[in-house]
């Protein structure tokens, strides 16, 4: 009994020491792919227009709040009318990865 919860634990343990890298390679993957760089900029800090956000760095509820609001229309002011069909096609699960990506990357 002993050696197989020593055994589950190990596993558990090697994958959270994988996680956090793979999170942080899918948040970029994901920014990349789902074109967040055409308007914020490759880094996510230095947007191609000054009426785009600095996304990295922000609180992850912020930038959840933001992305979740802006797809469903709950926020339509500003820019959201380019950033809704964007949102379109990001899942929630993809949002909090995103969001958690961009505000680590500022720390």
């Amino acid at each position: 009994m002993t050696g197989k919860l020593t055994k589950m634990l190990a596993v558990v343990g090697l994958s959270a020491a994988f996680a956090a890298p793979a999170f942080a390679a899918d948040g970029q993957v994901l920014y990349e792919t789902k074109g967040c760089a055409a308007c914020h900029g490759a880094d996510g800090n230095t947007p191609t227009a000054p009426i785009y956000p600095k996304l990295v760095g922000q609180p992850v509820q912020y930038l959840v709040t933001q992305m979740t609001d802006i797809k469903s229309g709950a926020r339509n002011n500003g820019m959201t009318a380019v950033m809704k069909p964007i949102m379109a096609n990001v899942s929630e699960a993809e949002i909090a990865v995103l969001a958690q990506w961009l505000s680590e990357k500022g720390e």
